[in-house]
Protein backbone atom coordinates (compact mmCIF):
# COMPACT_ATOMS: atom_id res chain seq x y z
CA UNK A 1 0.00 0.00 0.00
CA UNK A 2 1.48 3.46 -1.37
CA UNK A 3 1.20 6.25 1.33
CA UNK A 4 1.40 9.99 0.26
CA UNK A 5 3.94 12.08 2.20
CA UNK A 6 3.84 12.40 5.65
CA UNK A 7 5.16 14.72 8.38
CA UNK A 8 4.34 13.48 11.60
CA UNK A 9 4.83 15.58 15.08
CA UNK A 10 4.65 14.36 18.29
CA UNK A 11 2.78 16.97 20.53
CA UNK A 12 5.31 18.89 23.02
CA UNK A 13 6.24 18.34 26.53
CA UNK A 14 3.15 18.23 29.16
CA UNK A 15 2.87 18.32 32.61
CA UNK A 16 2.56 15.00 32.80
CA UNK A 17 5.30 14.22 30.49
CA UNK A 18 7.42 16.09 32.83
CA UNK A 19 6.61 13.87 36.02
CA UNK A 20 7.14 10.78 34.41
CA UNK A 21 2.72 10.17 34.44
CA UNK A 22 1.84 7.93 31.64
CA UNK A 23 -1.25 10.20 29.95
CA UNK A 24 -2.55 7.34 27.25
CA UNK A 25 -6.67 8.70 26.88
CA UNK A 26 -6.26 11.53 29.58
CA UNK A 27 -4.68 14.95 29.16
CA UNK A 28 -2.01 17.30 30.73
CA UNK A 29 -1.32 20.88 29.29
CA UNK A 30 1.78 21.56 27.86
CA UNK A 31 4.92 22.92 29.60
CA UNK A 32 7.12 26.55 28.83
CA UNK A 33 9.54 23.76 26.49
CA UNK A 34 6.55 22.21 24.88
CA UNK A 35 5.45 25.36 23.36
CA UNK A 36 8.64 26.41 22.65
CA UNK A 37 9.23 22.59 21.04
CA UNK A 38 5.87 22.90 18.94
CA UNK A 39 7.45 26.47 17.97
CA UNK A 40 10.02 24.66 16.40
CA UNK A 41 7.76 22.06 14.62
CA UNK A 42 6.19 25.23 13.36
CA UNK A 43 9.57 26.64 11.89
CA UNK A 44 9.79 23.31 10.40
CA UNK A 45 6.68 22.90 8.89
CA UNK A 46 6.23 26.72 7.57
CA UNK A 47 7.93 26.39 4.48
CA UNK A 48 6.29 23.64 3.62
CA UNK A 49 2.85 24.68 4.14
CA UNK A 50 3.88 28.10 2.69
CA UNK A 51 4.78 26.23 -1.19
CA UNK A 52 1.42 26.31 -2.39
CA UNK A 53 1.09 22.62 -2.39
CA UNK A 54 -2.15 21.39 -0.69
CA UNK A 55 -1.10 19.91 2.31
CA UNK A 56 -3.50 18.33 4.88
CA UNK A 57 -3.52 19.44 8.36
CA UNK A 58 -5.02 16.75 11.12
CA UNK A 59 -4.55 16.44 14.89
CA UNK A 60 -5.13 13.64 17.36
CA UNK A 61 -8.52 15.19 19.18
CA UNK A 62 -6.38 15.15 22.90
CA UNK A 63 -6.04 18.35 24.61
CA UNK A 64 -2.14 18.12 24.44
CA UNK A 65 -2.05 17.10 20.54
CA UNK A 66 -4.58 20.03 19.81
CA UNK A 67 -2.43 22.14 21.44
CA UNK A 68 0.49 21.62 19.75
CA UNK A 69 -1.23 21.52 16.30
CA UNK A 70 -2.75 25.31 17.07
CA UNK A 71 0.86 26.55 17.45
CA UNK A 72 1.67 24.75 14.75
CA UNK A 73 -0.72 25.27 11.95
CA UNK A 74 -0.10 29.16 13.52
CA UNK A 75 -3.72 29.82 12.73
CA UNK A 76 -4.81 27.71 9.76
CA UNK A 77 -7.55 25.24 9.86
CA UNK A 78 -6.99 21.54 10.77
CA UNK A 79 -9.22 18.68 11.41
CA UNK A 80 -9.19 16.23 14.34
CA UNK A 81 -9.41 12.79 14.08
CA UNK A 82 -9.80 10.03 17.06
CA UNK A 83 -7.88 7.31 15.09
CA UNK A 84 -4.47 9.35 15.85
CA UNK A 85 -5.32 9.42 19.58
CA UNK A 86 -2.52 8.08 21.39
CA UNK A 87 -2.85 4.16 22.74
CA UNK A 88 -5.01 3.86 25.94
CA UNK A 89 -3.39 2.65 29.23
CA UNK A 90 -5.75 1.49 30.69
CA UNK A 91 -5.55 1.11 34.63
CA UNK A 92 -2.16 2.98 34.40
CA UNK A 93 -3.52 7.02 33.00
CA UNK A 94 -2.08 9.06 35.67
CA UNK A 95 0.60 6.51 37.07
CA UNK A 96 4.42 7.39 36.78
CA UNK A 97 6.53 4.66 35.08
CA UNK A 98 8.13 4.13 37.61
CA UNK A 99 4.84 2.56 40.42
CA UNK A 100 3.78 1.19 37.17
CA UNK A 101 7.24 -0.87 37.51
CA UNK A 102 7.34 -1.44 40.53
CA UNK A 103 3.76 -3.32 41.05
CA UNK A 104 4.51 -4.75 37.51
CA UNK A 105 7.81 -6.19 37.14
CA UNK A 106 7.19 -9.08 34.79
CA UNK A 107 5.51 -6.38 32.10
CA UNK A 108 8.77 -4.54 32.00
CA UNK A 109 11.40 -8.06 32.06
CA UNK A 110 12.30 -8.36 28.63
CA UNK A 111 11.26 -4.72 26.91
CA UNK A 112 10.97 -1.45 26.81
CA UNK A 113 7.78 -0.20 24.71
CA UNK A 114 6.07 -3.62 25.14
CA UNK A 115 4.24 -3.36 28.20
CA UNK A 116 2.19 -1.26 26.24
CA UNK A 117 0.25 -4.15 24.93
CA UNK A 118 -0.56 -5.68 28.29
CA UNK A 119 -1.63 -2.76 30.11
CA UNK A 120 -4.77 -3.60 31.99
CA UNK A 121 -7.98 -2.44 30.43
CA UNK A 122 -5.86 -0.46 27.87
CA UNK A 123 -5.84 -1.16 23.81
CA UNK A 124 -3.55 -3.75 22.51
CA UNK A 125 -0.62 -2.88 19.52
CA UNK A 126 -3.16 -4.48 16.88
CA UNK A 127 -6.04 -2.22 18.01
CA UNK A 128 -4.13 0.74 17.50
CA UNK A 129 -2.31 -0.49 14.47
CA UNK A 130 -6.17 -1.35 12.73
CA UNK A 131 -7.26 2.29 13.65
CA UNK A 132 -3.87 3.94 12.50
CA UNK A 133 -3.94 1.82 9.44
CA UNK A 134 -7.20 2.84 8.48
CA UNK A 135 -6.60 6.76 9.00
CA UNK A 136 -3.77 6.37 6.75
CA UNK A 137 -5.29 4.29 3.97
CA UNK A 138 -8.00 7.28 3.47
CA UNK A 139 -5.16 9.66 2.97
CA UNK A 140 -5.63 11.38 -0.68
CA UNK A 141 -2.20 13.57 -0.43
CA UNK A 142 0.51 15.12 1.24
CA UNK A 143 -0.67 15.32 5.38
CA UNK A 144 0.72 17.08 7.74
CA UNK A 145 -0.35 14.89 11.51
CA UNK A 146 -0.05 15.88 15.01
CA UNK A 147 0.10 12.97 17.33
CA UNK A 148 1.38 11.40 20.13
CA UNK A 149 4.24 9.08 20.49
CA UNK A 150 3.41 5.66 20.54
CA UNK A 151 0.96 6.56 18.05
CA UNK A 152 3.88 8.09 15.73
CA UNK A 153 5.53 5.09 16.33
CA UNK A 154 3.05 3.15 15.01
CA UNK A 155 2.31 5.22 11.92
CA UNK A 156 5.94 5.22 10.67
CA UNK A 157 5.83 1.28 11.15
CA UNK A 158 2.72 0.91 9.19
CA UNK A 159 4.44 2.81 6.31
CA UNK A 160 7.54 1.06 6.42
CA UNK A 161 5.24 -2.75 6.99
CA UNK A 162 7.26 -3.32 9.68
CA UNK A 163 5.90 -5.83 12.43
CA UNK A 164 5.01 -4.51 15.97
CA UNK A 165 7.87 -6.17 17.45
CA UNK A 166 10.39 -3.27 15.83
CA UNK A 167 8.20 -0.49 17.63
CA UNK A 168 11.12 0.07 19.69
CA UNK A 169 13.52 1.01 16.99
CA UNK A 170 11.19 4.24 16.19
CA UNK A 171 13.00 7.01 17.77
CA UNK A 172 10.44 10.28 18.34
CA UNK A 173 11.42 13.75 19.84
CA UNK A 174 9.41 16.36 20.46
CA UNK A 175 9.70 19.30 18.66
CA UNK A 176 10.89 17.54 15.75
CA UNK A 177 8.55 16.65 12.51
CA UNK A 178 9.55 13.07 10.82
CA UNK A 179 8.90 12.60 7.47
CA UNK A 180 7.69 9.69 5.50
CA UNK A 181 8.36 9.56 1.70
CA UNK A 182 8.26 6.75 -0.80
CA UNK A 183 8.39 4.21 1.90
CA UNK A 184 11.46 6.34 3.89
CA UNK A 185 12.28 8.15 7.24
CA UNK A 186 13.77 11.19 7.58
CA UNK A 187 13.76 13.39 11.06
CA UNK A 188 13.84 17.48 10.36
CA UNK A 189 14.91 18.99 13.21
Amino acid sequence: MGFPDLYLMRHGQTEWNAAGRMQGHQDSPLTVLGRQQAARQADIMAPILATGQQVARISSPLGRAVQTAEIVFAGQDFTTDARFREISVGEFEGRTRGDIEAAYPDLFANTWLGWYDRAPGGETLNDLRVRVTEALSELTGPTAIVCHGITLRMARLVVLGWPDTRLEEMEVRQGAVHLMRDGRHEMLV
